[in-house]
């Protein structure tokens, strides 16, 4: 098993590397381009590829000392520590098979890619949730693990309907504020990118576990508040009411909690 994680491990790290180079390019609307590159758009010689690497080999700045931030290796970390958390889930499940745990791989560099961009640019792109959700039905439909294609369709269009309705309901809300302060309010409680990304939640799941993930999403997403609420009053900061915090990572600790440890989560809470 040692040496299972070890691989998955170091095939986490290169993927993580990935992420970062579509974290980098997709929000700015760019096709992404080999090699990465720096802030300065200096490309980054071989033994910088890597986050990880440019910091361990002291690659971190350009030329030009445009350094790279933290997030590079934090991000090749997070893939790799999703992917070997999937490797550990599996070997446990008797029930699983080398296609459907190729698919759970490939959702965590998926997860890993949503957490990044959502945290840094408040945004879930259709260029990813669009593939990740063609990608869940093909699971659905050729796997005889976890929810059946018919599960899977009910439970995407649960989870768009019942984000669908709490996204206009951010808007009806944001509207009234405006008109009661008298100037435009833009920023809403969920954006329509929460909506796509608990649809992709319910084609990977089916609908009776999306219901727990739902709940376990709006407990997460309440605590956060609450920890980011009073985390901004011990450092003297005032909070506006209107500010944007990412609702995506909350979604995604929800979906993998039910995708991996459906049995665990289900003896918890009954």
């Amino acid at each position: 098993m040692l040496i299972q994680v070890l691989l998955v491990g170091l095939l986490g790290l290169v993927l993580g590397g990935v992420v970062n180079l579509l974290a980098d390019d997709l929000p700015a609307r760019r096709s992404p381009h080999f090699p990465p590159r720096y802030p300065d758009d200096t490309p980054r010689p071989p033994t910088a590829w890597l986050g990880i690497t440019a910091f361990l080999f002291g690659k971190r700045s350009s030329p030009g000392d445009a350094k790279l931030s933290w997030r590079y290796p934090l991000t090749e970390l997070l893939t790799a520590g999703l992917m070997i958390i999937a490797l550990l889930s599996a070997l446990d499940d008797p029930n699983m098979t080398p296609l459907q745990f190729i698919f759970w791989e490939i959702y965590m560099v998926i997860f890993a890619l949503i957490i990044v961009i959502d945290i840094e640019h408040r945004l879930i792109l259709f260029v990813v949730i669009i593939p990740a959700c063609v990608i869940a039905v093909i699971d659905a439909a050729v796997t005889n693990y976890g929810a059946t294609a018919g599960d899977a369709l009910i439970g995407g269009l649960l989870g768009f309907g019942v984000f669908f309705v709490l996204y206009l309901g951010g808007f009806a809300f944001t509207y009234v504020m405006s008109q009661v302060r008298g100037r435009k309010i833009t920023e809403v409680a969920f954006g329509y990118g929460d909506v796509m990304l608990i649809t992709f939640s319910g084609l990977i799941l089916g609908w009776q576990p999306l219901l727990l993930a739902m709940f376990i999403t709006v407990v997460l997403g309440a605590l956060g508040a609450m920890i980011y609420l009073i985390s901004r009053s011990l450092i003297g900061s005032r909070y506006s009411m209107f500010t944007a915090l990412p609702y995506g990572p909350y979604i995604v600790v929800g979906t993998l909690l039910m995708l991996l440890f459906a049995t665990e989560i289900t003896a918890i809470l009954t």
